[in-house]
């Protein structure tokens, strides 16, 4: 099935120079190098080396902008599945945000001149959060989100998506190895003896595990090494990862910091 004329357009203009060459990344999308991002070492009393991975370089500020580059190429195989009249019509996403997850992907969306995301939030969200969201595209459903969890298709049916892509919690998405497997390999070819990672999602602490896991396994002989990794792999066996919370209580599980920062030493 012929593409319209926009959507062909669309797909040429989403370039991934690679999946894992190092010497062509695929973020950001302007400008695409590896390390994508800064690391900084910092001073901190007691502790003689701490470094910090700077995500604040991104688009919209968070490292969440690295999980809204896979969704942008998410479309991508999307728009080739379209050509090739496996689907007939590109889906909505829907997702549980109310912070910077859904600002980092619309405004991926947006530019790309993809379908707007659907976000679902809770009853409490801050008014100002979502005047911004709806400012930037994103299309709100309200409910009660501490009254139990949900799983993918409730997601879909109260965000008025039946035939959509749920990024909460749907697996087929690999969630936990791709959405931010090269920031990934970024901190861990620093060699840390800790990392501490904001933990809002789990996302990007089930993607460092994953990598590492990855890694350790290969250099035994059970699966092949990753081109990214150039760290040691004996200090990556002993490496502790330490997820990093808000203190707040009342704050839903999948928050994260506005300023994303990554540490480790």
């Amino acid at each position: 099935m012929p593409l319209a004329q926009d959507e062909q357009l669309i797909l040429d203009s989403i370039k991934v120079p690679s999946d894992n060459d190092p010497l062509r990344p695929e973020f950001p999308d302007e400008g695409p190098k590896f390390p994508a991002t800064p690391t900084y070492k910092i001073e901190v009393p007691r502790f003689k080396y701490v470094w910090l991975k700077d995500e604040s370089f991104n688009p919209t500020g968070t490292h969440k902008d690295r999980m809204a580059w896979e969704m942008v190429v998410t479309y991508r195989d999307l728009l080739i599945a379209k050509k090739r009249g496996i689907i007939k019509k590109l889906p909505h996403l829907s997702i549980i945000s109310s912070g910077s997850a859904a600002n980092a992907i619309q405004t991926a969306l947006r530019k790309y001149r993809l379908p707007n995301l659907k976000i679902l939030v809770g009853y409490n969200i801050d008014k100002e959060t979502k005047r911004n969201l709806k400012k930037i595209g994103c299309e709100i459903y309200e409910t009660d989100l501490a009254k139990k969890p949900l799983n993918a298709e409730e997601i879909l049916r109260l965000t008025n998506n039946p035939d959509g892509i749920d990024i909460t919690s749907d697996e087929s998405l690999d969630p936990d190895t791709r959405f931010y497997d090269w920031l990934s390999y970024e901190i861990l070819n620093n060699s840390p003896d800790y990392c501490f990672i904001p933990y809002g999602s789990g996302h990007l602490y089930e993607n460092l595990l994953n990598v590492s896991k990855r890694e350790i396994m290969a250099s035994v002989g059970r699966g092949s090494c990753d081109p990214r990794f150039k760290g040691d792999v004996k200090k990556l066996e002993k490496c502790h990862f330490m997820g990093a919370a808000t203190h707040v209580l009342s704050a839903p599980a999948f928050y994260t910091f506005r300023r994303s920062l990554v540490g480790s030493f």
